[in-house]
């Protein structure tokens, strides 16, 4: 091992079902290390075939974080994986202080190696009335909301994609 004391994140990356998934175990398996999924589809439960993620050998086979750890109404974001991540990072560090980070999701990656803008928040009480238009409006009740607020975005957003509309 390297008598480099420095924490090491090492990132593997690629599209699905290319094997970062194998290559992260034997890689976690080696160094002694955890896997820090940066998969944004993998943290939720009850989608594992549509995400490619790791069967129960390969969760046994290596400690893994952020698989299958959230609903799939809950509410996620870069921003909160990146803060997520750094507060976990100093626990998994191991002796030879390195962990890997295995996944597609670039935005993901992108937070935890570059740093994510500042933005705003939004409430939970704006939260809860954007998906109270959508549930009782529809989409269309959201699309006349943005017309309203935001044209500009809603004349480049898809007219179908209710979570991005909502979340505008």
């Amino acid at each position: 091992m390297s008598t480099d004391t420095r924490p090491t994140l090492i990132i593997i990356t690629g599209p699905t079902g290319s094997g970062k998934t194998d290559l992260s175990i034997k890689l976690a398996q080696t160094l002694k290390c955890d896997i820090i999924s940066a998969d944004s589809r993998q943290l939720y439960r009850d989608i594992p075939i549509g995400t490619a993620a790791p069967t129960p050998e390969q969760l046994a086979a290596a400690r893994h974080h952020f698989i299958g750890t959230l609903a799939l109404d809950d509410y996620y974001s870069a921003a909160r994986y990146e803060s997520d991540v750094m507060e976990l990072l100093p626990k998994v560090w191991n002796d030879d202080n390195i962990a890997i980070m295995c996944g597609g999701s670039m935005m993901y990656i992108d937070a935890v190696t570059r740093g994510i803008d500042q933005l705003p928040t939004i409430s939970d009480d704006i939260r809860r009335h954007a998906m109270q238009l959508y549930e009782s409006q529809g989409i269309e009740g959201v699309r006349a909301t943005l017309r309203n607020l935001d044209p500009e975005y809603l004349r480049t957003a898809d007219p179908a994609n209710h979570r991005r509309l909502v979340h505008a």
